[in-house]
């Protein structure tokens, strides 16, 4: 079995055996806690160039499905994980976690360590990390490790073009800015009758009024939110003028929209066990997670937004809303796609946003 290592920006190196795709790549080293889905999350948009240590020890163990996808071609940069497992057991399996990762360019390794990755991430931060060949000189991965990770993640993973997906009973138009959408969201909204026109991240806010939508969504996608400021500025374009509902990166940049700051996490969050509360109705949903970004608390004082949801593990802004004109956000992902489903109901907000909008229209 061939050898590849992960080699940190200190120098430190994880020796492992290679699968998936026989290719470096140089990626943010983050960590997810999730028990299963490995499948959403490798095709979860928002993981571009990030290597991503599963902390739960057994993966590959019921392959790959042809219908669980969350994108057309994933854009994660690595995997890492403790054990593989090449041989699936699952009738719905259409190949191995390895055999997909090698079709998408996917490097991964396994027989790490990576529990002790973990901690190292939960203690220094998330980090740069190379995965390479097993003898690739130390000097070269650390030249490699001293330059920039590449800030277009989004423009690279959201759609070029527009695509309509109707609903079998259409009951609202939805324009959703594509920033890293997972494929779950589209079909959450399709199943509440809502035909959903997919937009690139950076259309501008005429071109979407000119759609005359019943309400606009802002999705998921990967990195820094003030990467994005043609879409901060398409949406500070629609406030007010439609219901807005934005998930994760959507959330930060409907924050940013209104005048509020965002800021890195430490080691972000990503996993699908993310405790919050709901400050309207006090309880406390579990979440799936998958961000290195976070509203600024302090930062949203004189804005018209409120808080709305807080996380329950380090107290970080998880929802915001502004009553006036029908804006609300949240942090994590509803959707789920891998992870709970407590949180489905704000789909069912944002219809009652919509049907408020259109009654007030008409009378």
């Amino acid at each position: 079995m061939k050898q590849r290592k992960i080699v940190l920006e200190s120098g430190r190196s994880f020796v492992g055996e290679a699968f998936g795709a026989d290719r470096d790549a140089l990626c943010e080293l983050v960590f997810n806690t999730s028990m299963a889905g490995y499948q959403e999350i490798l095709s979860d948009p928002s993981y571009c160039d990030q290597a991503v240590v599963m902390t739960y020890p057994l993966i590959g163990n019921y392959g790959m499905c042809d219908d669980d996808y969350e994108t057309e071609r994933p854009a994660i940069g690595a995997l890492i994980v403790r054990h593989y497992n090449d041989h699936p057991s699952n009738f719905r399996a259409a190949e191995s976690l390895g055999q997909a990762m090698e079709r998408f360019g996917i490097p991964g390794v396994s027989g790490v360590d990576t529990r002790a990755l973990t901690r190292l991430i939960r203690s220094q931060g998330s980090q740069k990390a190379l995965i390479t060949d097993a003898d690739t000189p130390l000097e070269d991965c650390l030249a490699r490790l001293a330059g920039p990770l590449p800030s277009d993640a989004v423009s690279r993973v959201s759609r070029p073009y527009v695509t309509v997906y109707p609903a079998r009973e259409p009951r609202f138009h939805v324009a959703a800015v594509d920033c890293g959408m997972k494929r779950n969201i589209v079909r959450s909204l399709n199943r509440l009758g809502c035909t959903v026109t997919v937009l690139p991240w950076d259309t501008a806010a005429a071109q979407i009024e000119a759609l005359r939508p019943d309400g606009v969504f802002i999705s998921n996608g990967p990195g820094d939110p003030q990467d994005v400021p043609q879409t901060v500025q398409t949406v500070r374009a629609l406030l007010g003028k439609y219901p807005i509902f934005g998930i994760c990166l959507g959330h930060q940049i409907l924050s940013l929209a209104y005048g509020a700051r965002t800021y890195k996490l430490k080691f972000g969050h990503r996993g699908g066990n993310h405790s919050v509360r709901d400050l309207d109705t006090g309880k406390i949903e579990i979440t799936s997670q998958n961000h290195s970004y976070a509203v600024n608390a302090g930062s949203l004082r004189g804005t018209p937004l409120t808080v709305t949801h807080v996380n329950l593990l380090d107290g970080t802004v998880e929802g915001v809303r502004c009553e006036r004109d029908g804006a609300f956000s949240v942090q994590y992902h509803p959707e789920s796609a891998p992870g709970p489903q407590d949180s489905a109901y704000l789909f069912d907000r944002f219809l009652a946003d919509m049907e408020r909008r259109r009654h007030a229209e008409t009378y």
